[in-house]
């Protein structure tokens, strides 16, 4: 008997995750430096944390309802209209969730049934591709270009769009880009959905890790508001990785339907991180700005770093992330991540890892010390000057 036999079609034809792959070498690897894992290396704010200890003293363990406790539902609520002008009843218009990815898989098998097709902007999160082909449905990649800073562009999405186009997955700031789409950016994508039965899911898990151009949600275009499913969580800007805490936002039938599967699947979010997380949204916002701070003076060395070495790289504008053009090396994307973690002990994702388009690029993460980044640097230039 074959036991491959038992496993599902979807399942084998998707092929495991890139980025974890360069992490799992590196992990072998005495004295290696590791900037491929998206993680904030900072420590989660003293009072995000005391406040998940303060929940375990008193006895703060029972399942929470299955939606998230309604102080922190309540709370998110405040949160998206006080800093992005983002509408959504507590009761019945959020749902919390385990991270953000679990709110992105929940929301395609709510929504995407066999045959139905799902654009999907390239080059991006290693997930979307995936979710959507468990759900059933058909990834439509559309492959981001360098010169237009990898933002998705009106004629792009009228010549993805067929009659089986059921969803767009909107990923900004982009994993791995660092891109960004501004209000007049998202309004040419609104002129092109507000009149057609597409649903958008918008993933704005980095919202707040924008440098220069506060962050619009395409949620807070009226015409768009009930067709968008928003998707974001704590794990990026308050540095809880860990705690896996996300939350989805949208029309209360779609919420209600996440939450049939969310109830049958998971149960509830961790009740802990619940706790955690209330903290975090009364009063640590100032740790969120202190630490994009932070990563705002980590990106300015990388990118100048990079130019040194003799990489292009157009400048990321959000996340923690640099996409910088390998093809003067001569190398793929894959040969330049292989060699540069043999050769000097650094590792970084080769672009293909976020789809076909990809290839030619490498995605380095800034989300690490100033230490660690500047030696990385060190020994990419070293790496290139031999090439």
């Amino acid at each position: 008997m074959e036991m491959s036999d038992f496993i599902s079609p979807a399942v084998k034809s998707i092929p495991p995750s890139g980025i974890r792959r360069f992490f799992d070498l590196v992990t072998e690897m005495k004295d290696a430096i590791s900037l491929s894992i998206g993680e904030p290396d900072f420590v989660t704010p003293l009072k995000i944390t005391e406040a998940g200890i303060d929940s375990l003293r008193k006895g703060q363990t029972y399942y929470s309802p299955n939606a998230g406790f309604p102080e922190l539902r309540q709370e998110i609520s405040n949160y998206l209209l006080n800093r992005f002008q983002l509408q959504y009843g507590a009761k019945d218009e959020i749902l919390v969730t385990v991270g953000g990815s679990e709110a992105i898989d929940i929301a395609l098998r709510a929504l995407i049934t066999p045959g139905d097709e799902v654009i999907v902007p390239e080059p991006t999160f290693v997930a979307y591709k995936a979710c959507v082909t468990f759900a059933g449905g058909k990834p439509i990649p559309v492959h981001l270009m360098e010169e237009d800073k990898f933002k998705l562009r009106k004629e792009q999405l009228l010549a993805a769009i067929t009659p089986k186009t059921k969803m767009l997955i909107l990923g900004y700031p982009n994993n791995p880009t660092g891109a960004i789409m501004t209000k007049e950016d998202l309004q040419e994508i609104v002129d092109v959905l507000k009149d057609r039965e597409i649903l958008v899911l918008s993933d704005e898990i980095y919202a707040e890790l924008t440098y220069g151009l506060e962050h619009t949600s395409i949620a807070s275009f009226p015409e768009m508001k009930e067709k968008t499913i928003l998707i974001s969580g704590f794990s990026k800007a308050f540095a809880m990785t860990g705690w896996r805490m996300g939350y989805a936002c949208g029309h209360k039938e779609i919420i209600a339907a996440m939450l049939k599967i969310h109830q049958y699947v998971i149960m509830s979010a961790p009740t802990i991180a619940q706790y955690a997380s209330l903290e975090g949204l009364r009063n640590c916002m100032i740790d969120v700005s202190n630490m994009r701070n932070e990563y705002d003076s980590r990106r300015k060395v990388l990118l100048e770093g990079l130019d040194k070495a003799g990489l292009k790289c157009f400048e990321p504008e959000g996340a923690f992330y640099a996409f910088p053009n390998i093809t003067s090396t001569g190398l793929t994307s894959e040969e330049f991540c292989e060699r540069l973690l043999q050769e000097e002990k650094v590792a970084v994702v080769p672009g293909t890892a976020f789809g076909d388009c990809g290839q030619g690029f490498v995605r380095v993460c800034y989300a690490y010390s100033l230490d660690s980044i500047k030696s990385a640097l060190d020994k990419i230039s070293h790496f290139v000057e031999r090439l």
